[in-house]
């Protein structure tokens, strides 16, 4: 399982078996990266929480997840930030997090030890939170989940019987596995990475796409339905025990990216970076971002054609073009990234480690 082999590298630092973010990343308007550019900057959680799950419905409101059962929520764009433990989550690492606003959010726990996969949800702003899901099936791990609005979700964890873990809600609250005929045969050793919560991303009303790794090739799943049915596509970045598909972000139903690596290869200058123009029916390796190396998480800036964030430990970075550029991030590394608009992101990490996005001009 890669969950577990993934954290093997550090507790609360690598990446794991691997939530959703879409398809921008951090610009204004202008379509030329050279003259602006931005920097993370670090904000006051009073937490050693290990984030990766990440989610900004607006440019106030900001959910994050991780490790120990933490939630951390902020409601003044940042500025202060509140934590709190869910009740009976203190094996689970909550691997991702969907928010609708300041009230509402839905969070995916799993066991790094396998075996236990859980779904909770607030509506009070995490004063209390009910259970929704379970699957205690041996060897369950579940990677991370997309909301298309409040009532409709979907959530995957690792192959299990020769098929991905897929499950869906259409009410808000209960949750049902999909059967087998739903979702294409996994490959030997394929599954995702739950490293930063964007392995798996939703647009529009209906389209979703998972990114995975672990076998021969990366692969992307897609559904044009809400979940009920998904469709496979293999992708030529390259894949193995610990690569594959990491990020993925799409801007609209057509136009998606796609990012990851080795993560025993935090630098490797090699291709990471992957496009689509068909809905993720056919992919092309796109070059590298820089920093170079794996990349654990992706997210695209609302309203941004062509500009993603991609993240990493060891470094992040920025493209305007669609990947054609890329401009490496002060500020350090993280395991997270989500935006609410061009000019309003987030980042989440190690340590308890939220940054906020402060455009610059370019030196």
């Amino acid at each position: 399982m890669l969950g577990a082999a993934f954290l093997g590298l550090v507790a609360g630092a690598g990446p794991g078996t691997a939530r959703t973010p879409d398809h921008r990343a951090v610009r204004p308007a202008q379509p030329d990266p050279g003259d602006t550019t931005f920097a993370w900057v670090l904000q006051h959680t009073d937490s050693t929480t290990a984030f990766r799950g990440l989610s900004a419905p607006n440019d106030s409101v900001v959910w994050a997840s991780g490790s120990g059962g933490i939630v951390a929520r902020s409601v003044d764009g940042g500025r202060s930030w509140s934590t709190r433990h869910l009740p009976g989550a203190d094996s689970l690492f909550l691997v991702d997090v969907s928010a609708f606003d300041a009230r509402a959010a839905v969070v995916l726990g799993t066991s790094f030890n396998g075996g236990l996969a859980m779904i909770f949800r607030t509506d009070d702003g995490g004063d209390t939170w009910r259970v929704q899901y379970t699957d205690e099936r041996d060897g369950a791990f579940y990677d991370g989940l997309a909301c298309w609005d409040r009532l409709h979700c979907v959530a995957f964890g690792d192959a299990l019987d020769g098929r991905l873990a897929i499950a869906r809600t259409e009410d808000g609250r209960r949750w049902q596995r999909l059967a087998a005929d739903a979702v294409p045969a996994a490959l030997p050793g394929e599954a995702g990475f739950a490293a930063s919560g964007t392995a798996i991303t939703a647009v529009g009303s209906r389209h979703a796409w998972i990114g995975t790794g672990g076998a021969d090739r990366a692969r992307v799943y897609r559904t044009a339905d809400a979940g009920r049915t998904w469709q496979v596509s293999d992708t030529p970045l390259p894949a193995g025990q610990s690569a594959g598909i990491f990020g993925i972000a799409f801007q609209d139903t057509l136009h998606g990216m796609a990012v990851g690596g080795d993560y025993t290869k935090a630098s490797d200058p090699a291709p990471n970076v992957l496009l689509t123009g068909d809905g993720g029916r056919t992919w092309r390796l796109a070059g590298r971002t820089d920093p170079p190396g794996v990349k654990w998480g992706l997210a695209a800036v609302p309203g941004v054609p062509g500009a993603y964030v991609a993240v990493a430990p060891a470094g992040t970075g920025f493209t305007a073009d669609g990947g054609a550029r890329w401009t490496a991030i002060a500020g350090g590394g993280y395991n997270t990234a989500a935006f609410a608009a061009p000019g309003t992101g987030w980042a989440a990490g190690n340590d308890g480690r939220i940054a906020r996005a402060r455009r610059e001009p370019a030196p």
